[in-house]
């Protein structure tokens, strides 16, 4: 699939209304990272989304602009949330000067930066809360496992477990009809456009994430005892490049050192889930998460729904 256009800002909207998101850059340590900014009408806002897109995309993917209804960062701005989709490094702004980008280790720890700094300029309300997409599932879970302030609210990833369907090897090669059915599941699920308008959104994966890719099932359990914050799962009913079965969703969840899980099989999704036409759905089910995480901050949780 084409690159994506090397430009921040975000394409005209496809129905010529304004368009309340806009482009940012962050300072991560030195490094800049670009991305998408939606601001809701109220201020302070009541907590912050930060999205962490998977590979061989950009922020942009929780933006859809075949379909509004599938943004996130609209609908979150629209429930009182400020939502920031982030290219994570190696992406976006920092490409040129990180060509091979970053280890998830240095992902986790310039995200963490660059929300400190965000913070420093603009009140997070009750705090941040990291959604996660595919690899980007990935760093939302190792950010969290490395926080070590107040402020971090929960954390919701979709596109991952942690034993691989596929040999992860094939996401770095050359033929992309070989991998169009793993990333997108049947075409029917997508709304008109969405390929189209998704080549805007495509990027290379940078070597050094693609390199570690394949090392998740190693990796996963030293992440996942480190992580303390509500974690929330989601497994799409086409997902083809993860195993999703009972068994390895109850040994995934059960790793977690998290007060609180939540795991959810999304029918009429494919592995980009915020791009079809189950967007919408599966976004207000984030924000429920969310607002489960928001009334529980500051008391005592009971047990885990695993």
């Amino acid at each position: 699939m084409p690159q994506l256009s090397p430009s921040l800002s975000p394409p005209a909207p496809a129905d010529g209304l304004s368009d309340p998101v806009r482009a940012i850059e962050l300072d991560a340590g030195g490094l800049t990272l670009s991305g998408l900014l939606a601001l809701p009408d109220v201020s302070p806002p009541r907590a912050v989304v930060v999205a962490l897109h998977g590979g061989g995309m950009r922020a942009g993917y929780f933006h859809g602009r075949a379909d509004p209804a599938t943004s996130l960062l609209s609908l979150a701005a629209s429930c009182g949330y400020a939502a920031l989709a982030l290219d994570r490094p190696g992406y976006g702004s920092s490409a040129a000067r990180t060509p091979e980008g970053a280890g998830l280790d240095e992902q986790g720890a310039r995200i963490r930066q660059a929300l400190s700094g965000f913070a420093r300029r603009r009140p997070p309300g009750a705090g941040f809360f990291l959604v996660g997409h595919s690899l980007g599932g990935k760093v939302a879970l190792s950010t969290a496992a490395g926080w070590r302030d107040d402020g971090l609210l929960g954390v919701d990833v979709s596109g991952i477990s942690d034993r691989w369907a596929v040999d992860p090897g094939i996401l770095t090669g050359t033929d992309g009809r070989r991998t169009r059915g793993l990333h997108w599941g049947p075409l029917s699920l997508y709304p008109p456009r969405t390929f189209r308008l998704a080549q805007r959104l495509v990027a290379p994966i940078p070597g050094r994430e693609a390199a570690e890719m394949a090392d998740w099932p190693r990796v996963y359990p030293e992440v996942a005892r480190s992580v303390r914050v509500p974690v929330r799962l989601t497994f799409a009913e086409h997902e083809r490049w993860w195993r999703c079965d009972a068994e390895t969703v109850a040994a995934m969840t059960a790793r977690l050192a998290s007060p609180l899980v939540r795991t959810e099989h999304l029918a009429g999704a494919g592995h980009n889930i915020s791009l079809g036409r189950a967007a919408r759905s599966y976004h207000l089910r984030v924000l429920a998460f969310l607002e489960e995480c928001l009334a529980g901050a500051g008391q005592g949780r009971g047990g885990s729904d695993r």
